[in-house]
């Protein structure tokens, strides 16, 4: 198959699907971090290209739901730092993005999925197909993905991680005992959380790389 994973640089999707003997390619504005089949530029310009399946990962900035507080205009909001969107302006970013998952999910290609945490996506655009962890795909960790999925079947489980138990909640090894998650900051931070777990990237791979069309199309 001739496979798009859209804005990726780390390139484990795409590297999923190579080692299976697929014609993989990533794209990001930035350069891929692995060496391997990558565009660096607009994904708009190669969207036509006679793909048989994208995998997107667009840009969740504006679209969780950690970044709702920003949409207000209130005082608060005038004390954030300069960098930080607020008010007008983050919504404008945040309508910018759900045109840009809408133009990804129209693309002319017969097999798309696409990946974001839990927000916005799916009450202004349409529920997901399905919600995964990377801890029922052999890795230890939990963080709550939704699938958007056309002509591609939901991903089947492939090995249940169990967690550690602190009173009475489940902890993968990604969390603290509170829940929050152990990243401390940097400036890679944002890259290291949005990578792709290598269990959900290798069953893409497997499920999706034999083409078999039975999920309905959701109509956005």
């Amino acid at each position: 198959m001739k496979v798009l994973v859209a804005c990726e640089s780390s390139g484990t999707v795409r590297d999923a699907f190579i080692a299976l003997g697929h014609d993989a390619m990533s794209c990001d504005l930035l350069e891929s971090v692995t060496k391997g089949p990558h565009y660096c530029g607009d994904v708009r310009d190669i969207l036509s290209d006679g793909w048989d399946l994208l995998i997107a990962h667009p840009p969740c900035t504006y679209l969780s739901n950690s970044s709702v507080w920003a949409l207000g205009d209130g005082p608060y909001h005038q004390k954030v730092k300069p960098s930080t969107l607020v008010g007008e302006a983050r919504r404008q970013a945040q309508r910018e993005a759900i045109a840009f998952f809408r133009l990804l999910w129209q693309a002319p290609i017969p097999r798309i999925a696409i990946e974001n945490p839990t927000g916005v996506a799916s009450t202004l655009i349409c529920k997901p197909t399905q919600i995964v962890h990377p801890h029922q795909f052999g890795n230890d960790a939990s963080k709550g993905t939704c699938l958007w999925l056309k002509g591609l079947p939901a991903l089947c489980h492939t090995q249940h991680i169990a967690p550690r138990i602190v009173n009475g909640m489940a902890r993968w090894s990604n969390q603290t005992d509170s829940g929050q998650n152990r990243l401390p900051p940097s400036i890679d931070r944002w890259r290291i959380r949005s990578q792709t777990y290598s269990g959900i990237a290798d069953a893409m791979a497997q499920q999706w790389g034999c083409g078999i069309v039975t999920q309905p199309e959701l109509s956005f």
